[in-house]
């Protein structure tokens, strides 16, 4: 049978639209905005001021007087946060925060992943401790480091925690926690990233310390939190959480603040050596040139200097800062190839067996472990099946990093998992598209077959076929817009569970080439007309390249492409096949 690596192009349903959106957006537009839940334009209203209140988070008063109480006793106060692209912001944007309303002593810690593993772990209490914090403020972790809170506690160190990761049935004993996924929480929106959550903890502090008269009392200008919005939109489109409409408004804010060059010195930085126009920057941008070159650091060296990059006022700095992480990112990319070719010889097996499994599980003990969340993402999208990889972690352990697709809970299937077969598994957490874990090495072929036994049992055949879901086709005139093609580039923000506009067609191929070593650079018709349009399919499948003027499927995004100041629209290549017509004919 083999794995199914057939996409299905599916158009999404039609919508009625509200006449108020036909009448002030293009109707191309209002049909996208209006097939992806948008039922007034009013909802397009990005402003903060229609941000949900910080007050509906549970624990949020605990958490300000926590704070408030540390300012008023010049604490020592010691950031904790994650390894990624999402803890760097998150950090980032809790040591500014806490700066502008006068914290004396901040500084940040973030775990080195291949001595302390993810979250507040006792061991990096104990290294915290030689700073001597009095309040130790986790970032886009701690909901789960149980073990880590009491050993902060039994230390006398005050513990906050700021997380928006899927709580255990057990919380930490920590001093006040805030995660909009707690139990009882009424906070709308459950998909804030890590960075969105400290945000909101920030702007309540400000709004008790502004309502107390603290800050007037110590001659502190009121903080404007907004010059943060850079590193939230950030950290939110690097974290692939759903873009419901409070994180669009986070993000929307951000971005505009990136292209009017009022972001930080290290996000114009990273821009700036990844080749982007920060003045024409989109979610995008973000979450393919910025973010990865962020979680470089933490992949394969150490986050610090993502951080760093991410408080640097000075722009040279922040600039040295950019270049290693490039650099790093370079490396990560070398290692990701090799890992990839082991790791699709190992899949070979696999597709051997009569029926192959619906959970994909591969251990390879000279993995590299910063990158086996990137090397389980592209074989999950290569055999759209929810993919665990392993690597060698030491005492006998393996680490493993899922990725799932839509119809199953990644965490919750290894809390399945975890149910049915205690000890196990060591650990784990995540979300609902990814997850960690870590377990002995001689389990490896018991969770293997665990793991296969829960996904066979949630996902069915239909659920393993690739979808994309499109918002239908374009006519040439429409597709050849400047305007319509500038209008769906800015009208997001766009990104997971808001997802940008997609449209499918039948074209002429007229001219081909390869590009780059593996990205093919076409020009399509229309057929039936003489109306062409460029195209490029960025990292083609081998496959792809077909006879010229074969009639071709196409699922593509509509885009401007500059070049040496010259503009012209190009069809951004999703997925394209050969027409029943051609293969007919």
């Amino acid at each position: 049978m083999g794995f199914t690596n057939t996409v299905q192009i599916v158009r999404r349903p039609e919508v009625a639209v509200a006449p108020m959106m036909s009448e002030q957006l293009h109707p191309v537009l209002a049909r996208i905005y209006a097939s992806r839940g948008v039922a007034s334009a009013d909802e397009l209203d990005y402003s903060l001021s229609r941000l949900d209140s910080y007050h509906a988070l549970k624990g949020i008063e605990a958490a300000v007087a926590l704070l408030q109480r540390a300012l008023d006793k010049k604490w020592r106060i010691l950031i904790i946060g994650d390894f990624d692209a999402d803890g760097a912001t998150s950090t980032a944007v809790a040591v500014r925060a806490l700066k502008m309303m006068g914290a004396h002593h901040v500084d940040f810690l973030v775990p080195n992943r291949f001595e302390y593993g993810y979250g507040l772990t006792p061991e990096i209490v104990a290294v915290a401790r030689k700073r001597n914090p009095d309040l130790i403020v986790t970032v886009d972790n701690g909901i789960s480091s149980i073990s880590g809170v009491a050993a902060a506690k039994a230390a006398g160190i005050h513990v906050l925690v700021t997380d928006h990761h899927l709580p255990a049935k057990t919380l930490p004993a920590a001093d006040a926690i805030v995660n909009p996924n707690q139990p009882d929480d009424a906070f709308p929106n459950k998909s804030l990233a890590g960075v969105g959550v400290i945000f909101y903890v920030m702007l309540a502090l400000r709004s008790s310390l502004r309502d107390s008269g603290w800050l007037r009392q110590h001659g502190l200008a009121d903080p404007n939190l907004a010059s943060l919005l850079d590193l939230v939109a950030l950290g939110t489109v690097a974290d692939v959480v759903p873009l419901e409409r409070d994180n669009r408004i986070l993000v929307s804010q951000g971005l505009a603040r990136i292209r009017s060059n009022e972001c930080s010195a290290g996000i114009s930085a990273i821009l700036e050596i990844a080749g982007r126009n920060r003045e024409k920057t989109v979610s995008s941008d973000l979450g393919f040139a910025v973010g990865p070159r962020l979680n470089a650091a933490g992949r394969l060296h150490d986050m610090s200097i993502g951080i760093r990059c991410l408080l640097s006022d000075d722009l040279t700095t922040a600039r040295q800062l950019a270049a290693e992480l490039d650099a790093l990112n370079r490396q990560r990319r070398e290692i990701e190839g090799n890992m990839q070719s082991q790791a699709m010889a190992a899949l070979q097996a696999l597709v051997l067996e009569a029926q192959p499994p619906k959970g994909v599980c591969l251990y390879d003990p000279s993995w590299h472990e910063g990158v086996i969340g990137i090397l389980a993402s592209r074989i999950k999208e290569r055999v759209h099946r929810p993919v665990i990889v392993f690597t060698a972690s030491g005492d006998k352990l393996i680490k493993g990093s899922a990725r799932s697709i839509p119809g199953l809970h990644i965490r919750d299937t290894l809390d399945a998992v975890a149910a049915h077969h205690p000890g196990l598994i060591s650990k784990f957490g995540g979300h609902a598209m990814a997850a960690g874990m870590t377990l002995p090495l001689e389990n490896y072929e018991l969770f293997r077959n665990a793991f296969i036994a829960e996904v066979d049992r949630q996902l069915r055949d239909e659920d393993l076929q690739a979808t994309l879901l499109s918002d239908g086709e374009l006519a040439a005139d429409e597709a050849i817009d400047f305007e319509l093609a500038r209008q769906l580039r800015y009208g997001g923000p766009w990104g997971q569970g808001f997802s940008a506009p997609l449209f499918d067609g039948v074209f002429e191929l007229v001219h081909q080439r390869v590009v780059g070593e593996k990205h093919l650079k076409m020009v399509l018709r229309w057929p039936g007309t003489r109306h062409t349009v460029d195209a490029i399919y960025f990292n083609a499948p081998d496959d792809c390249v077909v006879n010229e003027m074969s009639r071709l499927c196409v699922a593509y995004r509509l885009d401007i492409n500059e070049y040496r100041g010259q503009q012209s629209i190009q069809l951004i290549i999703e997925h394209m096949e050969r027409d029943e017509m051609s293969r007919n004919g």
